[in-house]
């Protein structure tokens, strides 16, 4: 306490120590002409009286001295002195300090938006209390190639009271629902969760509730819970909402709650689904499927360990429920399928593939960042020689090295804050052009934001930079020779040798990080424009897709579209009055997973093939679209054997399907698929018959199309008629010269003229939807190609420095040789020689550094080899080049040198 009472007291002199040096000052003088007085009255000379009086008093200087440091803070006033004397000097070279600033500025104000970004998804993924103990648990079939099969209601229960986790519950993987009763049918996002999903994650409702964790209704509650946006949106925030009746769907449910304005709900593991509505449900009642052990329901599955339970521990016990649920129910898991159950951390499954392109750019941001620092470290040395001689006189005058160090760490420090703190400046004015160039598929996208948080991270990655770029620099500076630098006459030094090596060293990793980063973004460069170059399959040249939601009552019987037969009489008059649109030459309609591209959560059913498969849970899953006559001829896919569906391909008559080569080559190879016969599981045919399965026979063999990823053209998929299989969400393809500003309302009042319970969203062109499939690949290649340049430049700049450096100190050297009789074009080459040699060795070391990167971003790469020669050559050819440019302009002015002059001012 005493020592912290010491230490505020000398705090507060520091603002008060002028005054109080002068009060002692005042206090001496007192002393003395008190003390003189007193020698005077005892019969001494004036003179001799006041040299007593001092005598007895001390030394003046020593006693103030002692009493500044005994009441003062010597690192702080050294600090604050220290700083004083930096802006001093950076103001003293503006174009120097200015240059610094700027390229500090750019190197942390990237690094910093990139940052920003990697905050907002990769570090703070998941806005829920103790965010660590979720999980997402994944059940798959290993053995049969199945992956997330879902889970049935027995298996969720087994979860539950398993003890290793505190909940578990179970959601749809988002869907639509139709909002009637006003005006104008709307089409809202929703989810049904089993009632203890808020639970879970520990989210309470900001008005009402949230559902009973302990409700245990066997299909829907009947109660909803809102988002924040549909309560301000639909409902002008009434503060009454609570209790209203909403009809969804033709059923009548009533809100319990509306969720915070925080709160956004987890999709697709690389994106997030803005769900607007939650219904609470038990899926063991309509409309959803008897909850038997086989009965498996697409679904997320997001539980919350046990407190102190590792990951590794809760999977070992979980395997371990696992092979004891086995051994119970062996006809329900065959050996053959393999099933297993493993947990990831819900934080991994929200970022998904958007991992590997983010540490991507936080690494080539980290290669400017370093470039940056390498460039204002070697200006740092170049500006060394000019002040040469100030630091020989300071060391004359009895300055130590290491309080030389020090100030000249602090002025590189400040440079390198204000560089930092600049950076940020421009950033927090940029920020919403920053939101516009990340994608719209980047996950917590609403979260990014320029704050406190990354203030605090630009002010320590510039404290930390210039304390390891500033040391080296700061130490060169300080070991001046003496004698040599006092005995020139100019007010700069010839420049020490350790200083050129310095620089050199400099430069050649400047070089090598610039070609790291250039291969980098050549490669991506590469494999953007491969990918964006492929035939994706299909034709999306004017086609426009508009989608609508049919309604799925709870009760089976009240669907008014329950069976294919019932719904196709309303496709065929929507495509009937569809191509009665202006502009429109075809139409055509699909299931949600028929839109190529546009879909973030294919379906899939499991495939079993007569005489090979007979048990549901051994069969590998399809991706399975459904889709009328038209559709392929519309997106121009190619029939390569059999027949394609055509309007007698009813509900009454024999199931086909449609497969393409890649499920031909993979379930039937070397065989002709056409007439083999699949079961589908969920037949809507098979849930109605139970006198037994429902099989479809393949009719035709379509080639393969791009259309769940461009980067993968082998993906099997089996076509169904949408006039043997009901579906709910639809696609209406349109295709012709249309306006996109009018033809949503046009379609709109087309179906609504049907069915005015039907709502008509999101009309996109096949183009954009194409466009948006590459935005997260697009965002890479140019973020990274930006920084490339900005490196070859900083680079370009680097080399040019540190040539005209090495010919300012070989100034008298090229004038004796010119005088002797030196060719100049020797001197040109001479000069040329030098940037060549520091460019091919940064080049070694990058080409080195590149080998290495680009095996790590191997994942991200299309059609291009990590180590493509190509990149590699024309990368290093492209860098030598801006070597040896940046070097001709020194070496043209060291070949224009006038000896005589040169030598009379040496």
């Amino acid at each position: 306490m005493k020592f912290l009472r010491r230490f505020f007291i000398r705090l507060s002199n520091l603002s008060t120590g002028r005054s109080a040096d002068q009060r002692l000052q005042e206090e001496i003088a007192e002393h003395l002409a008190f003390q003189t007085e007193e020698n005077i009255r005892a019969g001494m000379s004036l003179t001799e009286a006041r040299r007593q009086a001092a005598l007895k008093l001390g030394a003046a200087q020593a006693i103030r001295e002692h009493h500044h440091a005994e009441h003062s803070i010597p690192f702080i006033e050294n600090l604050l002195f220290d700083l004083q004397y930096a802006v001093r000097m950076l103001l003293r070279s503006p174009g120097f300090s200015f240059i610094a600033i700027a390229t500090m500025a750019l190197g942390i104000g990237a690094t910093t938006a990139i940052y920003s970004v990697i905050d907002a998804t990769l570090l703070h993924p998941l806005p829920y209390p103790n965010p660590s103990e979720l999980v997402r648990i994944e059940d798959g079939l290993p053995g049969v190639g199945a992956q997330d099969v879902g889970i049935s209601v027995p298996e969720w229960r087994d979860l539950e009271s398993s003890g290793i986790f505190q909940s578990v519950s179970v959601s749809g993987t988002g869907a639509d629902v139709n909002l009637t009763g006003s005006a104008q049918p709307e089409r809202l996002s929703y989810k049904h969760v089993t009632p203890n999903y808020f639970a879970v994650f520990r989210v309470d409702a900001q008005l009402g509730r949230t559902f009973d964790p302990h409700d245990a209704t066997p299909g829907f509650n009947l109660e909803a819970v809102i988002s924040d946006g549909l309560w301000k949106r639909e409902f002008g925030a009434n503060p009454h909402i609570i209790g209203k009746a909403l009809r969804l769907d033709n059923d009548v449910y009533h809100v319990v709650g509306v969720m915070p304005r925080g709160f956004r709900d987890l999709g697709s593991t690389s994106e997030e689904w803005n769900t607007e509505v939650w219904l609470g449900a038990g899926m063991a009642g309509l409309p959803f499927p008897p909850p038997l052990r086989s009965s498996r329901q697409s679904s997320r599955v997001v539980a919350r360990m046990k407190p102190g339970l590792s990951m590794a521990a809760a999977q070992e016990r979980l395997d371990a429920l696992v092979e004891s649920l086995k051994k119970q129910y062996p006809a329900e898991y065959p050996a053959q399928a393999a099933w297993a159950v493993r947990l990831i951390p819900l934080s991994e499954s929200v970022v998904g593939s958007v991992r590997r392109s983010l540490v991507l750019l936080f690494g080539a941001v980290g290669l400017v960042l370093l470039i940056s620092c390498v460039n204002v470290a070697n200006l740092l040395l170049a500006r060394a020689s000019g002040r040469g001689r100030e630091i020989a006189v300071r060391q004359a005058l009895g300055a130590q090295r290491t309080r030389l160090i020090r100030q000249l760490l602090t002025e590189i420090l400040l440079l390198f804050l204000l560089g930092g703190i600049a950076g940020f400046a421009i950033l927090f004015g940029a920020q919403h052009l920053l939101l516009r160039l990340v994608p719209e598929s980047l996950p917590h996208l609403n979260d990014i934001g320029v704050g406190w948080g990354v203030l605090v991270f630009a002010v320590v990655v510039s404290a930390a930079a210039g304390t390891i770029f500033g040391l080296a620099p700061a130490w060169l500076m300080s070991g001046v020779d003496l004698t040599s630098t006092l005995r020139q006459k100019g007010r700069g030094s010839v420049g020490s040798q350790g200083r050129s090596r310095a620089r050199q060293i400099l430069v050649v990793s400047e070089l090598a990080l610039s070609l790291m980063l250039m291969v980098a973004a050549g490669l991506l460069l590469r494999s953007f424009w491969d990918l964006f170059k492929v035939p994706p399959g299909f034709n999306p040249d004017r086609v426009m897709a508009i989608q609508t939601w049919l309604p799925g009552p709870n009760d089976p019987s009240q669907d008014t579209y329950r069976t294919a037969t019932q719904e196709a009489v309303l496709l065929r008059e929507v495509l009937r009055r569809s191509r009665t649109l202006p502009g429109v030459e075809e139409a055509a309609i699909g299931d949600v997973d028929a839109l190529p591209l546009g879909h973030s959560n294919p379906g899939t059913l499991p495939l079993m093939r007569e005489g090979i498969e007979t048990m549901d849970n051994q069969a590998p899953v399809i991706h399975s679209p459904i889709v009328s006559p038209e559709y392929f001829h519309l997106l121009g896919m190619p029939l390569l054997r059999g027949r394609l569906f055509s309007d007698q391909d009813l509900e009454s008559t024999p199931q086909v399907a449609v497969i393409n080569q890649a499920a031909a080559r993979t379930y039937w190879p070397s065989q002709n698929p056409l007439g083999k016969r699949v079961r589908l599981h969920l037949d809507s045919r098979e849930l109605l018959n139970s006198a037994g399965p429902v099989w479809t026979t393949i009719v035709g063999v379509i080639a393969d199309a791009r259309t769940e990823s461009l980067a993968d053209a082998a993906t099997p998929q089996i076509y169904r008629s949408v006039y043997q299989h009901p579906a709910k969400a639809l696609a209406i393809f349109l295709r012709g010269q249309l306006d996109p500003g009018t033809i949503l309302g046009q379609e709109r009042s087309q179906v609504q003229a049907i069915d005015a319970g039907l709502p008509v969203f999101h009309a996109e062109t096949l183009e954009d939807v194409l466009s948006t499939s590459l935005s997260v690949r697009r965002f890479s290649m140019e973020i990274v190609a930006f920084f490339a340049a900005t490196a070859l430049l900083l680079a370009g700049l680097g080399i040019y420095g540190t040539i005209s450096y090495l010919v300012n100190e070989q100034r008298r050297e090229i004038a004796i040789r010119l005088a002797l009789g030196a060719q100049r074009s020797r001197i040109l080459k001479m000069v040329l020689r030098r940037g060549f040699g520091l460019a091919a060795a940064g080049a070694g070391l990058g080409v080195a550094g590149a080998f290495i990167v680009s095996h790590f971003m191997a994942g991200l790469l299309y059609g291009v080899s990590p180590n493509d020669l190509p990149t590699f050559a024309g990368v290093t050819l492209l860098l030598t080049m801006v070597a040896l440019a940046a070097s001709y302009i020194p070496a043209l002015r060291a070949m224009r040198l006038d000896p005589i002059t040169t030598l009379h001012s040496e």
